[in-house]
């Protein structure tokens, strides 16, 4: 796929609960809305990474009682503990517990973890769990290394989740924005203002 082109949203499949070859749902996607504020050729840190999310509307409900969506909270302070659950290129059948790390550092809207993250963990949930629950607190953006030290740059979820759900409720997921936004989904390279280089897994 061409760097920069968005893919249609009929082309997109929602999977639920994949595991081993099969998904507990399958859903088509109605319509995507990503954050306006993402810029995909940014080269500055805070537009590639902490505006790097997107919301799909699936277009039929689930209707299986064993499928929950989880709870989002808040960014997590420094030094908490978080977990990053993905289908990492290594794991590609079943969900897994990647690692438990840390929050290094908040960064503008962003977070800087001490998880090493690999390629296919792009957009895994990374969670905190308070009194046995789990909460998705940002999602994974890309892959570091910050003063030779593997680590992972987390996107954020406090105010962006908030602007796609109002645009989603608006109708339409412009926005009030003409112009629309694309997202690349290649891998890049590129100097951030923390002096991290990241690659998007």
């Amino acid at each position: 796929m061409e760097r920069g082109t968005r893919i249609p949203d009929h082309e997109i499949e929602f999977l639920a609960d994949w595991r081993g070859g099969r998904a507990a749902a399958y859903r088509g996607i109605k319509r995507s809305i990503v954050h306006p504020e993402f810029a995909a050729s940014s080269k500055e840190f805070v537009e590639r990474v902490a505006f790097d999310v997107a919301i799909l509307e699936l277009d039929q409900p689930i209707r299986n009682g064993s499928i929950q969506p989880f709870e989002t909270d808040v960014r997590p302070l420094e030094g908490m503990e978080v977990g990053v659950v993905s289908y990492a290129h290594d794991r590609s059948e079943s969900p897994a517990l990647q690692e438990v790390c840390h929050v290094l550092a908040r960064h503008g809207g962003s977070l800087v973890l001490s998880c090493s993250v690999d390629f296919g963990s792009s957009g895994a949930p990374i969670f905190t769990i308070e009194n046995g629950e789990p909460r998705i607190v940002s999602l994974v953006s890309a892959k570091a290394k910050v003063r030779g030290e593997p680590v992972a740059l987390g996107t954020n979820l406090t105010g962006p989740l908030g602007d796609l759900m109002a645009m989603r409720a608006d109708g339409d997921g412009v926005f009030g924005r003409p112009k629309p936004v694309v997202r690349s989904m290649v891998s890049t390279d590129a100097h951030s203002s923390t002096g991290a280089k990241f690659l998007r897994p």
